[in-house]
């Protein structure tokens, strides 16, 4: 009936659970189970008025444990109803559970780990008198609600499905009290897909799926003035699609729990008042917004906006009496059906859309309008007088790049006057010092014309490589700060009038620096953490936190003792998550390219890796204008391409900021002639040094500009045995008129160079012009709805290498534009991209076939 390699193990229980209802072949010999984790009987009483005989299925329904948040372990203890149990390891082929003394119901517990070291697909059949529940990895899979007092006892048959990586096996059983038959459970398990399953009683397991897209995650963090208080924004998806934000009060200085509001599916915009004395947080609804003012001094809450459509976000004034907050005032659609464009932009969903903003006076609870809703304003800072606002309006500049130009103005809030400063390419951030005299503004090498460049002779800057400036309003000149600074500058807050705080983005590590304005000097913080994504600091400047994330280490919120320069560890949300995660070991490498300039990189190894062995391995990069960080997880987690049996190497191409802008001016003009050179030489020297890698089984991968990047070397080169194209653009032409942001970010990336004057770049340089040359097998994946890389880019390549008779798939993720964030989709999306890898650079075809069986 099934194939010859297939293995059946028979396995009697006495009690709810053979925490190891598993066995597994080695050398084509049969393995017995004999060890399992359990917990002993605890009384499971009916409810009040309930008909004890008819309801014993609804019982079953009354889970007294939630199975999602338990894990075995010998010697930890389990809470009951009547206070709690040690998980206890039974040896024997057979457990035997006495019921208590009691006319009433029971339950009882086993457990096992089953780690695969492959897609496998088990067969499980329990028989017993009693009624059971078969749980994997928390969730319900099977259940049996039958409770036979004579005669043959009931079956319960569940083929599971069990994708590479350790999983928890937990029966539940309950015991009929009017059943005088024995608490048995008779378990037989048969490998349907598979080779290898190894049984164990402990919960070490390599990152896994769950852990990377259901653990909590911080997703804020704001410090009272005085620095006593941290709120930390954390999210978690708590079922399938559902998510709940909370926001959580702690003491800075000893991370305790002060305060915590629950029960919001969607709570952002966390940040103090001035004074300390209050804070404010935002939760949204579907279309709606409403503000929230807490009183730390009684605790209570009140709301200041309630409900307001099309809320977009608020900034307080600098003596906290007001705040100015934004919305956007929603286009009027043509109800003939047409739309005449205006402009390049226009092509964009929301572009009609007006960003009005308002005054809200919290002492008497007046608003005012501050700016008209014919045209859209951004709100950039608020004078520490509190009397004037800058603000800044976008538009078109088809004669100078990027082709859009921001003038920025003072709004006085007494008579709303409006006053010009200046107008800039474009502006990442600006915020006034503390004495007002000045703007630090945040902006590409370009900014305020040549003042911020730093680059070789015959070298076009990248604008994407981020400055810090000086903004004098009595002179209107600009002084560059950073431009001999190598870092690229992501934001800035003000310490003092001397001091100021950049997070930037250094190679692959994201820290903090301080910049001081006197001595023109940088000093690098210790942050806790190697990529650092939000910090605040207090009024005095001494003190500030932060949350990042590692290579090996998930999100965490820190604290910075700015004067010592020390940092500690504040709040690890997913502690009880990865308690017992094992990672392998991560080692930077590095390679000299044709330059001979270090191009950096590092290689994550799987847990448990034995030098002795082949692995097969990956080759992540993005190759345009950012490096792939240290930041842990991500859409691309490279600790769990390692988990599933992976060597991962991660390069940092020439064009990356972080490097200094001789280096990230490389990106310029290129699209991937530099690049693709690079990836290919830092392969080989990759596989030359390690080897332990099989050089025939070497997969890559990369997404948006990764993406372009894999479609081309898939035309450029034969070191790869498989490919995979997240969101790629296989013709420069059509992705530079076509895509929403395509002749923006060309600006940068083509600087001065057009279809019709570089044939030589928007075509040589495009995969689909060369998609004869292509032999890797090559997996394309897009959201359907991307609108940065429209899907056609993936569409015209498909059919290219269709019509070559290459080999290749192409995956549309329906509904998602270019992030994957539905999380029933982006559970299929990884799967997929793990799935392939597998059968071409493990020759494991199933989770493949299972994920898209053949029509």
């Amino acid at each position: 009936m099934f194939a010859l390699s297939f293995h059946r193990i028979s396995i009697l229980v006495i009690v709810f659970f053979t925490a190891t209802l598993f066995a597994q072949q080695k050398e084509q010999q049969p393995m017995t189970l004999n060890n399992w984790l359990v917990v002993s009987p605890s009384a499971l009483p009916f409810p009040a008025f309930q008909e004890k005989e008819a309801n014993l299925k609804e019982l079953m329904q009354v889970h007294s444990y939630d199975m999602t948040s338990v894990q075995p372990k010998s010697g930890t203890r389990i809470k009951t109803r009547s206070g709690s149990q040690n998980w206890k390891e039974v040896n024997g082929s057979t457990i035997s559970f006495q019921p208590l003394d009691g006319n009433w119901p029971q339950q009882a517990l086993a457990a096992c780990y089953l780690e695969a070291d492959q897609f496998s697909k088990l067969e499980v059949k329990l028989t017993s008198s009693h009624l059971l529940q078969l749980f994997l990895n928390g969730k319900e899979v099977a259940k049996k609600e039958s409770s036979e007092a004579e005669g043959d006892a009931g079956e319960l048959k569940k083929t599971l499905t069990l994708e590479t990586g350790k999983h928890l096996l937990i029966i539940r059983s309950i015991h009929n009290p009017q059943n005088k038959q024995p608490w048995t459970i008779s378990a037989e398990a048969e490998l349907k897909e598979g080779t290898d399953l190894q049984p164990g009683l402990t919960p070490t397991t390599p990152f896994n799926m769950q852990q990377l897209l259901s653990s909590p995650l911080i997703s804020g963090i704001s410090l009272s003035p005085d620095g006593s208080t941290t709120a930390i924004s954390l999210r978690q998806v708590i079922a399938d699609d559902k998510t709940e934000s909370w926001l959580e009060l702690r003491s800075t200085k000893t991370g305790r729990l002060l305060n915590s509001y629950r029960g919001f599916t969607n709570l952002s915009g966390v940040t103090w008042s001035p004074t300390g004395k209050s804070f404010i947080y935002i939760s949204r609804g579907k279309d709606n917004a409403t503000l929230w003012m807490v009183n730390m001094a009684n605790g209570s809450s009140r709301a200041l906006l309630r409900d307001v459509a099309n809320f977009s976000g608020y900034r307080w004034a600098p003596d906290g009496s007001y705040i100015v907050y934004y919305t956007t005032k929603k286009a009027k659609k043509d109800e003939r059906g047409v739309h005449r464009l205006t402009t390049p932009r226009d092509r964009w969903p929301n572009f009609r859309n007006r960003t009005v903003l308002h005054q809200l006076d919290l002492n008497s609870g007046q608003q005012m309008q501050l700016t008209s809703s014919d045209v859209s304003t951004s709100l950039y800072a608020i004078h520490p007088s509190n009397n004037t606002v800058l603000i800044g309006q976008t538009s078109d500049d088809f004669d100078n790049r990027p082709y859009t130009k921001t003038d920025l103005k003072l709004l006085n809030l007494a008579d709303l006057s409006v006053e010009d400063v200046t107008s800039v390419s474009w502006i990442a951030q600006a915020s006034w010092s503390p004495n007002g005299k000045k703007l630090a503004v945040t902006g590409g090498p370009r900014l305020f014309g040549d003042i911020g460049v730093n680059v070789r002779d015959g070298q076009i800057p990248n604008d994407y490589d981020g400055q810090v400036y000086l903004y004098d309003l009595a002179t209107k000149k600009g002084t560059a700060l950073t431009r001999t600074f190598n870092p690229s500058v992501n934001s800035i807050r003000w310490r003092d009038d001397k001091n100021m705080l950049l997070n930037v983005i250094e190679g692959e590590y994201q820290p903090l620096y301080n910049y001081n304005l006197r001595s023109k000097s940088f000093r690098k913080l210790n942050g806790g953490t190697e990529v650092i994504n939000a910090f605040d600091v207090s009024s005095d400047g001494n003190t500030a936190v932060c949350f990042g994330s590692g290579v090996k280490s998930p999100a965490k919120a820190y604290v910075i003792d700015l004067k010592k320069n020390k940092s500690r560890l504040l709040h690890f949300p997913a502690r009880s998550e990865f308690s017992n995660t094992t990672f392998g070991e991560v080692k930077d490498f590095r390679f000299k390219n044709s330059r001979g300039d270090d191009i950096d990189g590092r290689v994550y190894y799987p847990p448990n890796f034995d030098a002795t062995k082949k692995y097969p391995a990956l080759v992540h990069y993005y190759g345009g204008t950012v490096p792939v960080t240290r930041s842990f997880g991500g859409r691309y987690p490279n600790n769990l391409f390692a988990a599933n049996g992976y060597v991962v190497y991660v390069l940092q191409p020439s064009g990356a900021i972080g490097y200094g802008q001789n280096f990230s001016a490389y990106h310029v003009n290129d699209w991937g002639k530099i690049v693709a050179d690079e990836i290919i030489t830092g392969t080989k020297a990759f596989l030359e040094a390690h080897s332990f890698v099989d050089r025939k089984r070497v997969g890559c991968i990369g997404a948006s500009y990764g993406g372009f990047m894999t479609m081309l070397l898939t035309t450029r080169t034969d070191i790869f045995s498989s490919a995979i194209s997240h969101a790629g653009i296989s013709s420069l032409s059509s992705y530079w008129g076509e895509g929403f942001w395509g002749y923006l970010y060309s600006s940068v990336a083509t600087a001065n160079s057009f279809p019709w004057n570089r044939p030589d770049l928007y075509v040589d340089q495009s995969p689909l012009f060369q998609a004869d040359k292509v032999n890797t097998p090559l997996l394309l994946l897009t959201g359907d709805s991307d609108t940065n890389v429209p899907r056609g880019e993936s569409d015209q390549f498909y059919v290219a290498l269709k019509l070559l008779g290459k080999e290749v798939e192409y995956i549309r993720v329906e509904g998602q534009d270019h992030h994957i964030l539905n999380h029933k989709k982006r559970l299929i999306w990884q799967r997929t991209i793990l799935a392939w890898f597998d059968k071409h650079l493990k020759s494991q075809g199933a989770w493949w076939s299972d994920l898209y069986p053949e029509e």
